[in-house]
């Protein structure tokens, strides 16, 4: 059992800290509980249920005292039924003749979640077509054992006019993870190649590749839907048909 010395002493620092309308409000809700208990145990309640509908009152009666609003109620989720009205609405939508989408629902929400330096990409790789890739892997009999080095070294980030070149690659798994682009395995022309393979970022992977290091040419496309995203949302002086 609690020392009433020291719960004298607890109250005292409460009363010191809040004032003394709290701590007769703690009083009141002293009573309150303990009538409640009674009336509970009388009428055969569970003592779960009393001890959660305590609990609550408790908390609500603290922020009242406190003057803390209540947290709000996480948001719930669609139903079912409601998702299938969604889809009915959409296809019936899509079965009138009158009515005319100018652009994807989904591009106001994309230009939210791209950097400016991402923007900047998707322009050039509109206005130039694909770009050359390059991975840098060790070079093992029959490709058994090859260990990758670096992966997607390319000139992109430094001809779009990027401001951080570090981060290129994070921008283009962002733009990958949009659906505006794509990484392909199929190569552009043999010598776009050449000038991405002198780069410092390239030698240096090369380097620490170990003898007769293998480089691995690809590319990255805009997609269909990053062409059209291009074309509607980013601003340029002409809009050339991509490679």
């Amino acid at each position: 059992m609690a020392d009433p010395s020291s719960s004298s002493l607890g109250l005292l620092r409460i009363a010191a800290n809040t004032g003394l309308s709290t701590v007769q409000w703690m009083v009141n809700t002293t009573v309150q509980t303990s009538t409640r208990v009674v009336r509970g145990v009388a009428s055969g309640e569970p003592p779960t249920k009393i001890v959660a509908d305590l609990t609550n009152d408790l908390r609500a009666a603290a922020r009242e005292v406190l003057g803390v609003t209540a947290p709000e109620p996480p948001a719930r989720g669609a139903t079912s039924a409601e998702l299938r009205a969604r889809g009915a609405e959409l296809l019936e939508r899509s079965a009138d003749v009158h009515f005319v989408e100018d652009m994807h629902p989904a591009y106001e929400r994309i230009l939210g979640e791209i950097a400016p330096d991402e923007a900047r990409i998707l322009r050039f790789l509109f206005k130039e077509g694909p770009q050359p890739t390059v991975d840098v892997r060790t070079n093992r009999p029959l490709g058994i054992g090859s260990e990758l080095i670096e992966a997607g070294l390319s000139m992109i980030g430094r001809q779009s006019g990027v401001r951080r070149l570090d981060r290129t690659n994070a921008y283009l798994n962002n733009l990958f993870r949009l659906g505006l682009v794509w990484f392909s395995r199929e190569e552009v022309e043999p010598e776009r190649y050449q000038v991405v393979e002198v780069q410092p970022e390239v030698q240096e992977a090369m380097a620490r590749a170990g003898r007769a290091p293998k480089t691995i040419r690809r590319s990255v496309h805009l997609t269909p839907f990053g062409e059209d995203f291009c074309r509607i949302c980013l601003p340029a002086e002409d809009h050339p048909t991509p490679r």
